[in-house]
């Protein structure tokens, strides 16, 4: 197995591009504290024109957020593409949406939540990226959170993540890391990857047990997960249960729904819309170590 094209690695200096693909930047004071933190470390951070704007619940109209991404992903002279927030949207951009990975060398895509889209996509073109927080986040993550990312994407390898193993042995795959709900809502469309020889590591915030168990009987249901080398859970953020309704937890609605599948699975991992959200490459090699509770990045 060989990873996906990984881009070259960042150095202060190099110019980076914000682009709003997905809902609309509501949250004005983290998002310049975030922009802030990249260009302390030396970037040069170029927002793209309306990233502030707004239709609806989106920020601006598709074409108007294809032609943001079209821009700084064709730009020779951009080495990576930061994004605003997630919300929703960017599926809609991905409409008959191909990615030029020949006319300039791959760039460094980073974002998570709604993003989920854009990074799996991009995994399916054979491209690596990063799952990592956004501009309206970023500000708020731990220093060994923000620390990490930055080791990744300048080149330096990155520790391991603990968490708890379900027992099952150990399973190397190509990492896919995403929001189970988009996730979810990209299988057999045709933005959905081969997930052959995967690693999935999801994640997922406001979504209650009843809704995560639809979900993933729908992954089981579609077939896909007889592919799928093992599972890393991060966080099930604001996950719980509505006060005085039966219910299960989240956390007995994952061992229920994924228990039995007979692959290495490791929860409770520190990545997603909890704090904190540790950076997870997406399309490398990775080893999922299910009796010590352990995912490790091969880069």
């Amino acid at each position: 197995m060989k990873s996906k094209i990984l881009p070259p690695p960042l150095q202060p200096g190099d110019l980076l591009r914000v682009i709003a693909p997905s809902g609309a930047l509501r949250e004005f004071e983290a998002f310049g504290r975030s922009v802030e933190i990249w260009r302390s470390r030396g970037y040069r951070v170029e927002v793209m024109p309306k990233v502030g704007e707004r239709w609806g619940y989106l920020a601006e109209k598709d074409e108007n957020r294809r032609q943001q991404l079209a821009a700084a992903w064709e730009d020779p002279d951009c080495r990576g593409i930061l994004c605003a927030r997630g919300g929703f949207g960017s599926t809609r951009i991905l409409e008959n949406w191909t990615w030029h990975t020949n006319s300039t060398p791959p760039k460094w895509l980073i974002g998570f939540s709604d993003i989920t889209a854009l990074l799996w996509s991009l995994y399916k073109a054979g491209i690596a990226s990063v799952h990592a927080p956004v501009l309206t986040t970023l500000a708020e993550e731990t220093d060994w959170s923000i620390q990490r990312l930055f080791d990744f994407v300048e080149g330096r390898p990155l520790p391991p993540l603990k968490g708890c193993g379900w027992g099952g042995g150990m399973a190397t795959g190509f990492l896919l890391p995403g929001n189970l709900t988009v996730a979810t809502h990209i299988l057999a469309t045709s933005i959905q990857p081969n997930l052959d020889n995967v690693i999935l590591a999801w994640e997922d915030v406001t979504e209650a047990p009843y809704r995560i168990d639809r979900m993933l009987t729908q992954w089981r249901l579609s077939g896909v997960l007889s592919k799928v080398r093992g599972i890393a859970l991060g966080s099930f953020t604001q996950c719980e249960p509505p006060p005085n309704v039966p219910s299960f937890s989240v956390e007995e609605v994952l061992r229920d729904r994924l228990g039995d599948l007979g692959i290495p699975i490791v929860s409770d991992l520190p990545f997603g819309h909890g704090n904190p959200n540790a950076a997870l490459p997406v399309g490398v090699l990775a080893t999922l170590d299910a009796d010590q509770g352990v995912l490790s990045a091969e880069c």
